[in-house]
């Protein structure tokens, strides 16, 4: 039975980026279908996506980061896919790599897979308050879960329909799905893994951590969700999806 497998892109204002993003992840996997939610988005993303043939899933407000990916997740669910690949739309992950993280899942019996920008491959560097706060969530991670994530806040990731299911539950953070989603799902007992990919510096449109109070704003909430996951009972997840 063939797999069926969507690349799901949450894009707010990339118009400058998205159609390329698009092109060079259809140019590398054919055979995935791609699906970009539009956060909202007060510029051509939507009309650029679709035009370089991606399905577009409009949202009419801006739910955020989270609330857009968990669109795409619960578009997975109802539509059947077997896998999911999160890529950002605004070029800072390499297309490439989808098919390294896809068989890393398929191959490793993983129910996620980490695309890592710090296991070896390429040069990227976080700025300093940035590469700080990654610091600290690798710590967080390791000390709650007893496991190494080099890069707990990638975004680019691939999940089975294990994961899939999990994250189109209401348990998925609606704002910043990051380190805090990686800890709840170690404790639901799903197996992550980690693999290197190649990442870039963006070149254009501004990034959600941007300026001085979004960091500050990012690492409270994320430190606030860290602690509540921990509170919480482990999510069940069943064992087929």
């Amino acid at each position: 039975m063939q797999v069926k497998t969507l690349v799901v892109m949450p894009a707010y204002n990339e118009a400058a980026n998205i159609g390329n993003t698009i092109r060079k992840a259809r140019q590398a996997n054919p055979d995935v279908d791609i699906a970009v939610v539009d956060d909202g988005s007060m510029d051509d993303t939507a009309a650029i996506a679709t035009q370089a043939g991606a399905t577009v899933l409009p949202l009419p407000i801006n739910l955020g980061y989270g609330g857009a990916l968990q669109t795409g997740f619960m578009y997975a669910e109802a539509n059947g896919y077997d896998e999911v690949v999160q890529l950002d739309s605004d070029g800072q992950h390499e297309p490439a790599c989808i098919n390294d993280l896809l068989t890393a899942l398929r191959d490793d019996g993983m129910d996620i897979v980490i695309g890592s920008r710090f296991m070896g491959t390429g040069d990227y560097k976080a700025p300093p308050a940035r590469a700080a706060g990654m610091a600290l969530m690798r710590w967080l991670t390791r000390v709650t879960t007893g496991k190494k994530i080099t890069d707990p806040t990638s975004g680019f990731q691939a999940l089975n329909r294990r994961a899939i299911c999990l994250y189109a539950s209401d348990v998925y953070p609606s704002d910043y799905p990051d380190a805090d989603v990686l800890i709840m799902v170690q404790r639901a007992g799903l197996r992550v893994g980690e693999i290197p990919v190649q990442m870039y510096q963006r070149e254009a449109g501004v990034s959600m951590h941007s300026g001085l109070i979004k960091p500050i704003w990012y690492m409270f909430k994320m430190l606030l969700s860290i602690g509540l996951t921990m509170l919480r009972k482990p999510p069940a997840v069943s064992r087929s999806g």
